[in-house]
């Protein structure tokens, strides 16, 4: 029997829902059934303002994709983003419970769970867990050279541990707005990781790369490494700040400044070099933003396969150079585009974490193996099938 999956992805510019299935043969990639997508209300910088507005910006997305798929939705996994979201990182240490120290599953959990004891009290004030993610095993001091401990031997085993984490009050306010809107919430999942499913492939996650997400309020980045996600940033600048420095610097409308951004030809004669400048200034300052969180984790100019850019922003002409020159490293817009998208019914790569969020829903009922017939469907296994071990 096939399985049905909803993401909802609350934007601050849109809300934007995919209702996908997947049948019982695990080799299938999954089929979007309907997309839904309506404006979004009574939100600031990913931060809720109106639960009532929000929750019926919710309900109308719904609706539509509901209408599409000719389902009626029930459940759904929600997408957590804003300049809320936050990471930390900690090491515990747990003795092997076993009388020969081999390694066992059960010593893992204990090592986990006393990480997240070793937070600093800041960390967790005011703020919910909403991922737990070891990043590397330590056996009696020594690191442990692969992906998991089990069957080596010693008498203690430590790990460190990335904690991602959201403030509290929003988790509880976002979850407030779809349930109003008659939609249970079957799990909360970090949106920078939800994208990750569909806009990175394998290789890319194995030997380093950086995901950017430009929202309209937001600029959010996720650092793999090892297959590992090993950090994740939230930035207040988004592709509004754009808008609003063309509208200001050529005193213009803001809907005339945010056709020009979308390189619109306009009937009043605006310079070219003008717009580039403005449109550059701020573009440059956002991944200036970007280098500096590379420069403190210590990945600066050292992710091979570079930075790879969603989100409705990424649609801005020069953000793929601008990124490059300032951060000197490949840089490249993700490409949903051809006979995987068309079979996704994806518009562009602004739904990737809509789209993402059904692949997360797909992964807790087993093992997903789909056809490796894109960038796309390749991403779906490989680090889904470890991270649904650890993560909540």
């Amino acid at each position: 029997m096939a399985k049905i999956v909803t993401g909802i992805d609350v934007g601050t510019y849109h809300v934007k829902v995919v209702i996908a299935e997947h049948t019982s043969n695990a080799r299938e990639a999954p089929r979007i059934l309907g997309t839904g997508y309506a404006e979004s209300r009574g939100l600031k910088q990913g931060y809720i303002v109106s639960v009532p507005e929000v929750s019926r910006s919710i309900a109308a997305a719904v609706a539509q994709a509901s209408r599409a798929a000719r389902v009626k939705v029930k459940k759904a996994y929600l997408g957590m983003g804003g300049i809320g979201l936050e990471e930390a990182t900690a090491r515990g240490e747990t003795v092997v419970e076993r009388g020969d120290s081999e390694i066992t599953d059960r010593d893992i959990p204990r090592a986990i769970k006393n990480s997240e004891g070793a937070l600093p009290p800041a960390a967790t004030l005011n703020r919910k867990i909403i991922h737990t993610i070891p990043l590397r095993y330590f056996v009696d001091g020594g690191r442990v050279l692969g992906r998991s401990p089990v069957g080596m031997k010693g008498m203690r085993l430590a790990v460190e541990s990335l904690f991602i984490t959201c403030l509290d009050r929003h988790v509880g306010d976002l979850v407030r707005a779809v349930e109003d809107a008659g939609i249970e919430v079957e799990d909360v999942v970090a949106a920078p990781l939800a994208a990750s499913f569909v806009a990175l492939n394998k290789m890319q996650k194995r030997v380093g790369c950086v995901l950017a997400n430009i929202g309209a309020e937001t600029l959010s980045i996720i650092v793999f490494e090892d297959a590992v996600p090993v950090s994740i940033k939230v930035f207040p600048v988004g592709s509004s700040d754009v808008t609003n420095d063309l509208a200001l610097g050529l005193r213009i409308s803001p809907e005339e400044a945010e056709q020009l951004k979308q390189g619109a030809v306009l009937g009043a004669p605006y310079p070219k070099r003008k717009i580039d400048d403005l449109i550059n200034r701020r573009v440059s300052d956002m991944f200036k933003l970007v280098e500096a969180h590379l420069k403190k984790i210590g990945k600066d100019e050292l992710l091979p396969a570079g930075i790879i850019l969603t989100g409705g922003g990424s649609a801005i002409q020069t953000v793929a150079d601008l990124a490059k020159a300032v951060l000197r490293l490949p840089s490249r817009t993700a490409n949903l585009e051809g006979a995987a998208a068309e079979r996704m019914q994806l518009r562009d790569s602004s739904w990737a974490v809509a789209y993402g969020l059904t692949i997360w829903g797909f992964s807790e009922g087993g093992d997903l193996e789909p056809v490796e017939t894109s960038s796309v469907s390749e991403s779906f296994h490989g680090i889904l099938r470890w991270l649904k071990k650890f993560l909540p």
